[in-house]
């Protein structure tokens, strides 16, 4: 589709397991899929070595892994500025071990790319951006020497924030996952203007849309399936176009009790916006 791959986020369907994705993945006719990687990674060896051999065998296409961690907490954004990704001191270790162990799933998934949400940044000059930019260039450097670049899920802070830290990594194996939503959901701004920001560090899309809070940043947004929010699909499309971004779109829905059909809206919204 003008140069992308249509996928789906593999948590967005909810699976209860490697073949039950892979079918609920080919009843939407997709072939590409950005994985999780934390359910392989909470069975034993023998079972996370099953599902690998599934999926492996699927003809299925894995467009990057995703991280996540034990203990983070979505419920409030505050909540979020508490818990998520490498910011807690106390869980830095344990989320270090966890991102090796992820790539070594990456691995024998051969994927090339591992998306993660790092946690809230503070800004250059404020206490805590040096340790951030630390921490985030080891989990980088790691990545690297496995043949993994290390993708920042954009939305928890602006883009030109985000911008600024990226940079500062000085890290030729980082890239931006940009999911629109997020800027959208945490009231961080505009997501066509954060692709003319973040341009040519987009490494990967999600696909997702949402309604902005009558209090951004301080209370969410709605979620709401692509293509019925305030994201446009079409000004999009263009947008990611404008930066030479011809990567996978990867919708994500992580609300509501119809995900299916959430995402089948998202491939028929995506569709006719590239019309």
């Amino acid at each position: 589709m003008n140069g992308h791959v249509i996928g789906v986020c593999s948590w967005s369907l909810q699976p209860a397991d490697a073949a039950d994705l892979i079918r609920r993945v080919k009843s939407l006719a997709l072939g590409h899929v950005q994985i999780a990687l934390a359910p392989l990674l909470e069975l034993d060896e023998l079972a996370t070595g099953r599902e690998i051999d599934l999926l492996l065998e699927s003809g299925l296409s894995f467009t990057a892994g995703m991280i996540s961690f034990r203990g983070e907490d979505y419920s409030t954004i505050a909540a979020t500025r508490r818990t998520c990704g490498f910011v807690p001191d106390g869980l830095w270790a344990e989320r270090k071990r966890h991102a090796f162990d992820a790539a070594r799933v990456a691995i024998q998934l051969r994927l090339t790319n591992l998306s993660t949400h790092i946690g809230f940044v503070p800004r250059q000059g404020k206490p805590g951006h040096d340790l951030m930019v630390g921490r985030v260039r080891e989990i980088a450097d790691m990545l690297a020497d496995a043949g993994l670049g290390l993708l920042l899920e954009t939305g928890q802070e602006p883009a030109a924030e985000l911008l600024e830290f990226v940079e500062a990594l000085r890290s030729p194996t980082v890239g931006i996952n940009f999911d629109p939503a997020n800027m959208i959901l945490y009231g961080l701004g505009d997501p066509i203007t954060a692709i003319k920001i973040l341009g040519r560090w987009i490494k990967h899309v999600h696909a997702k849309d949402a309604i902005a809070s009558k209090l951004p940043g301080q209370e969410w947004g709605t979620e709401v399936p692509f293509g019925t929010g305030e994201v446009g699909a079409k000004t999009f499309l263009h947008a990611l176009r404008a930066v030479a971004y011809n990567g996978p779109l990867a919708i994500e829905r992580e609300a509501g009790n119809q995900r299916e059909e959430d995402v089948r809206t998202a491939i028929a919204a995506l569709r006719d916006a590239a019309r």
